[in-house]
């Protein structure tokens, strides 16, 4: 593990980072936290940028850029300056009135923001100084490979920290400690998740979909229970995830990743996707595996279908027709459309759309050439 002074050469190295200490060296109160810190000491790439600030957090994010948003409830400032983007808030103690509810937050020392964090290893904090913060035992467990929670309500006061415990160990590799693994299992006996809405569920959900690992983030919720009836085949997965055009930022990746392992379309429900994420998911679900075919048979079965689902339905069937469609078929138009038509004398009506899908199905399967020319003279020859 590395020392104070190598994590925050770590943090230096980095243009976000260096701009954050600049800033913390000017602001003595103001400490870099959480699993910024945990990774530096690692020796791992380091992420998010939290800031915990002794007092009023305010001038401290007005240092780091444009405040593009405030939380009042905990106050907590979302900062960006270019590529960088800070969270900064107040050193608070939090009390929860109920388990699940969002805490009530008040201000408070840094000992304090410490000990109200979900586990040891991200109860450290790091300041422009080089000086180390850390809750008890938080140093041994971070050299230990250890999770544990900082008090025995952990999981029942916030049970999202169930799905940061998979998370955590899944991507860094660490153990949970006996007394942390024993309470999270009897948390979600007790049906602790159930006292959480489902958009902070889906939240979790979505975060362990984007972990380096997702399927071994999935495999682990559900040994805990907190997901059931996965179907959890990683050739499977693979074969669907390897489909996905890499161009195409428009993808979502995390979504082909679940409507691969779900039964059917209506689990995720529960989970506060969106209607157009539901869409993906369901077609994931319900999508015929794709055969070989014509290319115009193809694209008339697929066009207008998710690309995630086409890949899980090329998964299913046959990868290379799902391959061709994804990165070809689909992407092929015509050079001419309806004005065109019309302007040569074909009249307005049905007629029209059905000329042109019989020329895009021609040149979609080899029998016209490209190029506007030959499309309008197939086109009128249709029906003579």
């Amino acid at each position: 593990m590395r020392t104070a002074a190598e994590a925050l050469d770590a943090l230096r190295a980095l243009p976000c980072g260096a701009r954050l200490l600049d800033v913390l060296d000017r602001h003595p109160e103001a400490w870099v936290v959480g699993g910024a810190v945990r990774d530096a000491l690692l020796g791992r790439p380091l992420g998010e940028l939290d800031v915990v600030v002794v007092g009023d957090p305010e001038p401290v994010a007005h240092a780091l850029g444009e405040i593009v948003a405030f939380h009042e409830r905990f106050g907590t400032y979302d900062v960006a300056r270019g590529d960088c983007h800070y969270d900064v808030i107040t050193a608070r103690r939090e009390r929860y009135a109920a388990p699940g509810a969002l805490p009530d937050v008040v201000p408070a020392g840094l000992e304090d923001d410490l000990l109200r964090r979900d586990f040891t290893v991200n109860a450290l904090a790091l300041n422009g100084a080089g000086e180390l913060a850390a809750a008890p035992a938080a140093r041994e467990d971070l050299e230990a490979g250890r999770l544990r929670i900082l008090h025995a309500s952990s999981f029942r006061d916030d049970p999202t920290r169930l799905w940061r415990l998979v998370r955590y160990a899944v991507r860094l590799g660490f153990v949970p400690e006996p007394a942390t693994d024993r309470l999270a299992f009897e948390a979600v006996q007790r049906g602790a998740l159930e006292t959480v809405s489902g958009d902070r569920l889906g939240a979790e959900l979505r975060l362990a979909l984007r972990e380096p690992d997702p399927l071994a983030a999935l495999h682990a919720a559900q040994n805990l229970g907190l997901v059931a009836g996965l179907d959890l085949d990683p050739r499977f997965v693979r074969r669907a995830f390897a489909l996905l055009p890499p161009e195409d930022p428009a993808v979502r990746a995390d979504l082909a990743i679940l409507g691969a392992v779900i039964p059917d379309g209506a689990w995720p429900r529960p989970y506060g996707f969106s209607a157009s994420e539901l869409r993906i998911l369901e077609r994931c679900a319900a999508l015929a595996p794709v055969r070989p075919a014509r290319p115009s048979e193809v694209v008339a079965a697929l066009r207008g279908e998710p690309v995630e689902a086409v890949a899980v339905a090329g998964a299913r069937g046959d990868e290379a027709t799902a391959r061709r469609f994804l990165a070809e078929w689909r992407h092929v138009a015509l050079a001419i459309d309806g004005h065109d038509l019309l302007a040569a004398g074909v009249p307005e009506g049905p007629e029209l759309g059905a000329r042109l899908a019989a020329v895009l199905a021609r040149r979609l399967d080899g029998d016209l050439e490209p190029g506007r020319e030959a499309e309008l003279a197939a086109a009128l020859a249709i029906g003579c």
